[in-house]
């Protein structure tokens, strides 16, 4: 089999494996070998390379003849606009930003802060940071005052380029009083800050500090591309701490556009000319892989949507899109499909389109219940790949690479795992576990290029967070098992996992049961403190559209399916169907929050909450059923 031989040979010589990989990128100096492991456990990739970020993604493509191909495509059905930007007129804008960056001082290594929506310009933000070798770290648009100064606090930037406002379905978000508020908040002050005045909100400038977008690139020269050494940072970007303090994850830039190219066509067999769309948000690490850096370093086209899955304006929009775009390979997260599901369960929508050129559809960034790809397998007909990676490698560990080939999909399971990563399941002593047995998932050292090096900063954090648990390997803090046939399964956080009466049981394997019952469009499991058992599982039960069957029932039929699949075992008993359930803004449900207002525990209100009026609801579910206990 392709995929087999692709895994051995990276495994038979690593080094070899990825210099060869390294031979589609620009070099200004080309690395003499790979791995630089001096310094194990901290490992690096490339280091003794010269080369430039925003010369791979843009300029190489307009030096190749292909400037008027399409680089960016922007759809906001929010604002009903549509815009293309091709490559020449990319290389034109960014150079023209980072020449004004440049003119006031940012140089490589200088931290520039972006605060932007899903617009065009936070793209070109981005490359023109990479243009100079200055280090961004994108804070997701609309993110609190607080959490915004914090970071920085961290990183210090030098400047910060934001928007005036984001564009939600009913309302503006107010993004420039956010931003002043934690610059006042934060101890450390940016010298200047640059605004992309939209005309939905034109936000009040500070004299001296604040420049507009148009105004501070006025009779700038362009800025040509800066060389930087393999391991300077790329970027910076937070993820949330346990801690309340974020961490920072540091991506290295030769390690970064190597993976990333690789991954481009061996994963989601997209070349130069072809239409990609990760339906995310730059403020995510999908959105700088997979939205930015990839697709360019590809040279395909990628798609920037200011929209939602629902109600911008109907559950056909994603579809629509794709249609008209005619997207190649589509990514997004299970938790819109569900959203899309949960509003057009026979798969209406999908009909009107026309979607002949998609290939696949990749999910990540939560648990693919097999509910959900069963149901976008029946009605896109093409393969449903689930994927598995986080914020800190910056690309898939396990999938299913359709650029070498389409391994059988498994239902449930993101397929195997991707060269560079030896994926482990071990004990709580760290010894490997047999062929189905549920264990926290590790991943042996060195991880592949593209991963985080460190954390910025905090070199001690990095070292407690993932590699003193098991030595030798990266924690990757997700429990799971890998079956006969090598494939992998992530059923839940580690923390997720929950001891009934001495017996380990995943959550996800209930939420996947309880995922099954013809009413439920989504669900979620956690485990409650429970005096007599340790824990006990609690599952929260959204119905969908048109349901018509009493809660009472659906409660009592999901009750007697995780009985009747998984067995008493789980002492499943008690459910209750919510509106909603509590996520990031990414999609990822806060279990963790949810286990804290059933056990009667204090919580920090997340910073990435999507609406933190939900958190009001679940505590008035959890009241009826008689929780905190008291």
């Amino acid at each position: 089999m392709a995929y087999d031989k692709v895994y051995s040979a990276w495994k038979a010589d690593p080094n070899g494996f990825w210099m060869q990989a390294a031979e589609a990128i620009d070099w200004i100096e080309k690395p003499t070998k790979a791995l630089f492991d001096e310094n194990a456990p901290l490992y690096e990739w490339f280091v003794d390379a010269k080369v430039n970020t925003c010369w791979n993604a843009v300029d190489r493509h307009v030096e190749a003849g292909r400037g008027d191909q399409i680089a960016i495509m922007h759809e906001s059905p929010i604002t009903h606009s549509t815009k293309g930007i091709t490559y020449k007129e990319l290389q034109a804008r960014v150079a023209s930003l980072a020449g004004a960056l440049r003119m006031r001082g940012v140089e490589k290594g200088d931290r520039v802060i972006i605060y932007m929506p899903m617009i065009p310009e936070a793209l070109e933000a981005m490359l023109a940071c990479a243009r100079l070798g200055a280090i961004h770290s994108v804070v997701f648009g609309g993110f609190a005052a607080h959490e915004l100064a914090v970071r920085i606090d961290d990183c210090q930037p030098k400047a910060i380029i934001a928007a005036s406002c984001g564009l939600e379905p009913n309302r503006v978000v107010h993004y420039k009083p956010l931003l002043d508020a934690a610059i006042d908040q934060a101890s450390h002050k940016p010298e200047f800050c640059v605004i992309f005045q939209r005309e939905q909100e034109v936000a009040k400038l500070v004299e001296g500090r604040d420049f507009s977008w148009h105004g501070f690139q006025y009779g700038v020269k362009p800025a040509e591309c800066v060389p930087v050494e393999g391991n300077q940072p790329a970027y910076i970007l937070y993820t949330s701490g346990t801690t309340g303090q974020p961490k920072g994850v540091v991506r290295s830039t030769a390690g970064h556009l190597v993976a990333l190219h690789w991954s481009m066509k061996n994963i989601y067999n997209i070349e130069a000319g072809d239409r990609f769309w990760a339906a995310s948000d730059v403020g995510w690490v999908v959105g700088h892989s997979y939205i930015c850096y990839g697709p360019l370093l590809a040279g395909a086209t990628t798609i920037v949507f200011e929209g939602k899955p629902v109600g911008t304006p109907h559950p056909g929009v994603f579809w629509r899109i794709i249609q008209n775009h005619r997207v190649k390979s589509f990514f997004t997260a299970p938790t819109a499909l569900r959203a899309i599901r949960r509003e057009d369960p026979t798969g209406e929508w999908i009909k009107r389109y026309k979607l002949h050129e998609m290939q696949a559809l990749f999910l990540a960034g939560e648990r693919a219940d097999p509910d959900t790809v069963k149901w976008a397998q029946e009605h896109l007909g093409v393969p449903v790949i689930d994927h598995w990676w986080q914020t800190e490698t910056g690309w898939a560990i396990a999938g299913n690479p359709l650029g070498i080939e389409l391994l059988p999909v498994k239902v449930g399971s993101p397929t195997k795992p991707m060269p560079g990563y030896d994926v482990q399941v071990l004990d709580e002593g760290g010894h490997p576990l047999p062929a189905g047995e549920l264990g926290s998932i590790a991943i042996k050292l060195p991880l592949p290029p593209g991963t985080l090096p460190t954390l910025w900063n905090a070199e001690a954090r990095f070292k407690k967070s993932y590699l003193e648990h098991f030595p030798g390997y990266y924690e990757t803090g997700d429990a799971g098992y890998i079956d006969e046939d090598g494939y992998l399964y992530i059923m839940a956080r580690t923390d997720d996992v929950i001891n009934v009466a001495g017996h380990r049981l995943s959550t996800g394997a209930m939420e996947e049961v309880l995922a099954s019952h013809p009413d439920v469009a989504e669900c979620a499991v956690i485990g409650v403190a429970d005096a007599l058992k340790g824990q006990s599982p609690l599952g929260f039960l959204c119905l969908n559209k048109g349901s018509t069957r009493s809660e009472a029932d659906v409660v009592k039929e999901c009750v007697k399916l995780v009985r009747d699949q998984i067995g008493p075992v789980a002492a499943f008993k008690t459910a209750c169907v919510v509106d909603r359930l509590p996520k990031t803004r990414s999609g990822k449900i806060l279990r963790g929050t949810m286990v804290k207002i059933a056990d009667g525990e204090d919580f920090k209100m997340p910073a990435t909450i999507d609406d933190p009026a939900i958190l009001d609801e679940i505590a008035v579910a959890l009241k009826k059923l008689g929780y905190p206990e008291k």
